[in-house]
């Protein structure tokens, strides 16, 4: 396959190993109800992989665009819920507004091979989306000792936030999850190799975001 050169779940050993995973469960919400769960089913093969090799599963993600700080609406509690159930393992949600807090580290520190604990909306730590996020993102680390970081949030992995990539610098593995890895092939496959003529659509509300992958598409045409 085109466009993959990355360590991927399949390639590392995390039995007993705590696991740090940055999901995408950004999902609609309407009155504190999930109204399209489509990302959080989308992130079930890379979690129950590793649940199922018994990693102590911890994820992250952010969850819409808080501007007041932490706000009950934008909460991943439901998210948390959903998730629930959707996988036979023991899912817990955190509820520290710091989203690495007390509640966090007790729930990873009790945690047994093969459950899963969520945390709290990333977003709800100001440092999430700056580039002075390191004090975050080494917190995030450490509280999996620093020993696994799986990237499979494919919608926020052009940002270089504290828990895309600044995490990374604090731990000692680091891999892909299979939405990532489908998303590269797919990407690598259409770019690379594509099948001509072809035309390319672009989606979103941000036309600024769109504007490098413009200019770097009209060079391969």
């Amino acid at each position: 396959m085109a466009g993959l050169n990355k360590v991927t779940v399949e390639d590392i050993d995390v039995k007993g190993k705590k696991v740090l995973v940055r999901v995408d469960f950004n999902v609609p919400m309407k009155d504190g109800v999930i109204t399209n769960d489509n990302r959080i089913k989308a992130a079930l093969p890379t979690i129950n992989k590793l649940v199922e090799n018994g990693a102590k599963v911890v994820l992250c993600s952010h969850l819409g665009k808080p501007k007041n700080g932490p706000e009950e609406k934008f909460s991943l509690k439901a998210a948390a819920d959903r998730l629930a159930e959707l996988v036979s393992a023991k899912v817990t949600f955190a509820a520290d507004d710091t989203v690495v807090g007390d509640n966090a580290k007790n729930a990873v520190a009790n945690m047994n091979d093969g459950e899963i604990v969520v945390l709290q909306n990333t977003r709800f730590r100001g440092a999430e989306e700056t580039k002075n996020g390191e004090d975050f993102a080494k917190e995030l680390a450490d509280l999996v000792d620093g020993q696994v970081f799986v990237m499979d949030a494919f919608g926020s992995a052009h940002r270089a936030h504290a828990s895309t990539e600044g995490v990374t610098k604090f731990v000692k593995e680091t891999a892909v999850g299979y939405l990532m890895q489908k998303e590269i092939q797919y990407l690598g496959n259409a770019v690379e190799v594509p099948v001509r003529p072809f035309v390319a659509i672009l989606g979103g509300a941000k036309v600024a975001d769109k504007l490098n992958v413009i200019s770097n598409l009209l060079e391969k045409c």
